[in-house]
């Protein structure tokens, strides 16, 4: 039984969850049907994307429960849709312990790091073992082990590494989404958030290139230094696209709206009548802000705080 919540900007990734639970209940079965599991597949995502998913006819229905059958294997799940303004919502944390949901400069003062260890960690056994892997940080990880990884490093238990080495690949590439989306605020800040939307929507070139450097500079050091060690990972997955086919602007699409989002305050702006309004303005921006980033030359913090005071004294 796969049960999904569908909402309104993650189609694909829903598909992708039902191909990964599609066929489980009996290996032996896929063995024997070696191209079942295709077809099959087929025509489940045939059936989601023919779903109709407007917010204003869906969202207050139930659970819509379905099963599709092929050659003595199904797959049975339930869908419903909840909008993306509900679905992403932060939920302010007093947390001072663990690291998930405590702020980024609390964590990484307390671990005496630039970087916190779960980013580190994560990042390092998906290089190791998971660049190749067709869909790396798109295809989801099974739930329960990212629970059981994020457990672990909430709780600094020391078999961190023995459970990050026998795990999945996508649920520690899982594990790593989660710690970003559940930060008290986005890695990007709420502060800066408006500067980010506007500096993106320049469309002089050398004008952008000042404006986004300088958001970078303007940046916490945690947060920065966070930022560029993800970016440099990210080019290096992209780097084995023919492999993993991840490119820059699918790894754009998986972290652009999980690193910046609209605060509390800007949802709650007077000429916001919906707050689905500003999700769905602004998504495509925030994949253009990380994708920017992804494709420039190498950013180095070194140079960035050097540059720092010339770009303050200009006039």
């Amino acid at each position: 039984m796969t049960e999904i919540v569908v909402t309104d900007c993650n189609l694909n990734s829903v598909c992708e969850r039902v191909e990964q639970h599609c066929c489980v209940d009996d290996p032996s079965a896929i063995r024997r049907h070696t191209n079942t599991g295709a077809k099959l597949w087929g025509r489940v995502r045939s059936k989601l994307l023919r779903q109709k998913l407007d917010p204003q006819t869906v969202q207050s229905k139930n659970w819509h429960m379905d099963v599709i059958e092929m050659n003595g294997i199904k797959v049975e799940f339930s869908m419903k849709f909840t909008s993306r303004d509900l679905s992403l919502k932060r939920t302010p944390s007093k947390k001072q312990s663990g690291v998930f949901g405590v702020k980024i400069n609390v964590v990484t003062k307390r671990e005496r790091s630039k970087v916190p260890y779960i980013v580190r960690q994560c990042i390092e056994e998906v290089e190791k073992r998971g660049i190749d892997e067709v869909g790396i940080y798109r295809i989801s990880g099974v739930a329960t082990d990212i629970q059981a990884l994020k457990a672990a490093f909430d709780a600094n238990t020391k078999d961190i590494l023995m459970m990050l080495s026998d795990m999945d690949i996508n649920a520690i590439a899982g594990t790593l989404k989660l710690y970003f989306r559940e930060l008290p605020e986005p890695l990007l800040t709420d502060r800066l958030y408006p500067a980010f939307m506007e500096g993106i929507a320049l469309s002089d070139p050398a004008a952008k290139e000042n404006c986004m450097m300088h958001l970078l500079r303007s940046l916490p050091d945690p947060n920065l230094i966070t930022f560029l060690t993800l970016l440099e990972h990210l080019k290096r997955v992209a780097e084995k696209e023919p492999i993993n086919k991840m490119s820059l602007h699918n790894l754009g699409t998986v972290f652009g709206p999980t690193l910046l989002r609209p605060s509390e305050s800007e949802i709650s702006k007077p000429n916001v009548t919906m707050a689905s309004d500003i999700w769905s303005h602004d998504v495509m921006a925030q994949v253009q802000v990380l994708l920017y980033y992804l494709q420039h030359p190498p950013i180095s913090f070194a140079e960035l705080k050097k540059n720092t005071l010339y770009f303050s004294t200009d006039v």
